[in-house]
């Protein structure tokens, strides 16, 4: 099921690719910034990207899946490159969904960038089992992070607060399947459902 579900989600970016080939099939226009990360300790999940306190400079992205014009309706993205070791890094993607329990699965257009709620909209595998993650803007150029188990409320367990925006929009490409944060691991029908569909977006940007 996962892999025919990466097939048509490829042919979807493939088609996207098509009808505009010099910009990025989706998210084709974003804002980047320099960010730091405050992590929190205290969680119990088993990962150490969530439990252990810790600081670091990241790479942040903000965008609109199609790019729209922003009084219009979108489904905004926020994606996050975190530092995992010297010259190796993992991206983080999350989109505008609702933030309950249930409509966290549901994707939610809204207008401006920082609007509502963005979650990962599929989990990661943590020693403790399935973890969702969320982030908010709370003003000032700051966004909380949190986790979320199935079924439960969402625990705050970061900050991220944007510094110096930068020039860097066309030279980025995020893909949250390549690696992942200490202590998270992506699913493999996770892998099997995204992958196809972020190698066909790679493929049309070296054309």
């Amino acid at each position: 099921m996962a892999r025919a579900g990466g097939r048509v989600l490829q042919a979807g970016v493939g088609v996207l690719a098509h009808l505009r080939p010099a910009d990025k099939p989706l998210h084709p226009h974003g804002k980047v910034h320099t960010a730091l990360l405050r992590r929190h300790p205290g969680a119990t999940t088993g990962a150490a990207f969530l439990d252990e306190g810790g600081s670091d400079e990241v790479v942040v992205r903000l965008s609109r899946a199609v790019g729209l014009p922003e009084k219009v309706p979108d489904v905004n993205g926020l994606a996050v490159r975190v530092p995992t070791a010297p010259g190796e890094h993992a991206d983080l993607l999350l989109a505008t969904t609702g933030h309950g329990r249930w409509t966290r699965f549901l994707l939610v257009p809204r207008t401006r960038l920082s609007d509502g709620f963005f979650s990962t909209l599929l989990p990661y595998r943590a020693p403790t089992g399935p973890v969702w993650l969320g982030a908010q803007f709370v003003g000032e150029a700051t966004w909380r992070m949190a986790w979320a188990r199935p079924g439960t409320d969402w625990t705050w367990f970061a900050t991220l607060e944007l510094t110096i925006e930068s020039d860097r929009d066309l030279l980025l490409s995020f893909d949250p399947t390549r690696s992942t944060p200490p202590g998270l691991e992506i699913y493999e029908w996770h892998r099997r459902l995204r992958a196809p569909a972020y190698e066909t977006a790679r493929q049309s940007r070296a054309r």
